[in-house]
């Protein structure tokens, strides 16, 4: 066979491949694909390996008559069929505005006793209605609703982060989820991630909801996220005490000018910039918008400052424990334990404080992982290559919102409890 014949052969294999779910509740694969590039399909089973299925070394092929066949150690190959399931495209209003969204519902089981799940997903601008997260979940017994947040994918409006008119949405989301799966369904709530942590307990709060699931959040404000990552860096750098206090007094300087639409702050980041200037160290100091502020102008900053990091109506100053004590819904939190963009020291210890204020909490850490539970590999320069989903994180999410409980989920281990 000609090596152009043989090109020809592997691409007709592959454009074979179909969305959907292979296998069982037991074991399986999403195939879905990419949000920023639909002609692109992309794979992520059930224990967290994931990649596209045009990778050479993917561990799938897709088959003519619509099966995945996966390489066996003992050198044989097995297939998978696809799972059924139904995926039905939607509309719905939420604050006079149209958004889209899909209801995706497992065959078999009980209905009665399968619960809902609303996904509420983080800051990306990228339609979600094709997210694998959704599919696995699925693919575990759960309907799941999915939507374009405002903004993004096929919904109407402007792109906000203001955690209010999201939870709005995510509310407005839950209720059509419940008309469209009347009958179908027992509890029903929300599942969370990244930003998502912010949005989905407030909209519980507002909607009746049975539970919440949040996945790499945190129960801070935009604020203290931003303080918590320079200190994470600068911790990672090996700095001590000297340089947390400086850190602070930057992350109090840039908070004022957040906080006063940019009016105020400027002569306190005036003079922490120049103390900051005879430490070589500061120039590898990020957080979430404090090191880009730090290291523009005082009349960029006057011209270009609110433009640049307050567009998307963030409420800096969110607080977090305040909607978590309103909370009266049982609520599972997944933290990933090297988390870089969300660190979790003041998440875990407000969590911990709440469960010891009787609140109904289930907190879990996984180990080795970074920020969307990746476990990683760290490059020479510290930076880090991300590899998969920790094993176990999506049979706890899973099993958790089912109201199961399985003795082990990878390496992750339950906080505060048994």
């Amino acid at each position: 066979m000609s090596m152009i014949a043989a090109v020809a052969m592997a691409s007709s294999v592959q454009a074979e491949c179909k969305q959907g779910v292979y296998g069982s509740a037991a074991d399986f694969v999403v195939i879905v694909p990419l949000a920023s590039d639909p002609q692109t399909l992309r794979y992520q089973f059930l224990d967290g390996r994931r990649g596209y299925t045009s990778d050479p070394d993917a561990p799938l092929t897709c088959a003519h008559d619509g099966a995945v066949e996966m390489g066996r150690g003992d050198g044989q190959t097995e297939r998978w069929s696809a799972m059924p399931m139904t995926a039905t495209d939607t509309t719905f209003s939420s604050v006079q505005t149209q958004l889209v969204g899909r209801l995706i519902e497992p065959a078999g089981g009980s209905d009665r006793e399968r619960p809902l799940v609303v996904m509420v997903h983080g800051s990306e601008r990228t339609s979600a209605l094709d997210s694998p997260y959704a599919y696995a979940l699925a693919a575990q017994g759960i309907t799941v609703f999915v939507y374009d947040k405002r903004g993004t994918g096929g919904s109407e409006g402007e792109y906000t982060q203001n955690f209010e008119l999201l939870a709005a949405d995510a509310a407005s989301a839950l209720a059509h989820g419940r008309t469209m799966a009347r009958g179908r369904f027992g509890r029903a709530g929300f599942f969370g991630g990244s930003q998502g942590g912010w949005v989905a307990p407030l909209a519980a709060t507002r909607s009746e909801a049975d539970f919440v699931a949040v996945g790499f959040g945190l129960v801070a404000s935009p604020i203290e996220e931003d303080r918590e990552q320079m200190f994470s860096e600068a911790r990672a750098l090996g700095l001590g005490d000297e340089a947390i206090e400086l850190l602070t007094r930057l992350s109090n300087a840039t908070a004022k000018l957040v906080l006063t639409d940019f009016e105020e702050g400027y002569d306190e980041l005036a003079k922490v910039r120049r103390a900051l200037a005879t430490h070589s160290w500061s120039q590898h100091i990020r957080g979430e918008y404090s090191g880009d502020m730090l290291r523009m102008s005082e009349d960029e900053l006057r011209r270009l400052g609110r433009p640049r990091f307050d567009n998307v109506e963030l409420i800096w100053d969110y607080d977090s424990i305040a909607v978590l004590e309103r909370l009266e819904a049982p609520l599972l939190w997944v933290l990933a334990e090297d988390d870089r963009e969300a660190p979790i020291d003041t998440t875990r210890s407000a969590l911990m404080g709440l469960i010891g204020k009787g609140k109904p909490f289930d907190v879990y850490v996984f180990p080795d992982t970074d920020h969307g539970m990746m476990e990683y590999l760290t490059n020479a320069d510290g930076s880090r290559k991300y590899t998969r989903i920790t094993e176990g994180y999506l049979r706890l999410l899973g099993d958790w919102i089912k109201g199961e409980s399985a003795a082990a989920y990878g390496r992750g281990r339950r906080l505060g409890g048994e």
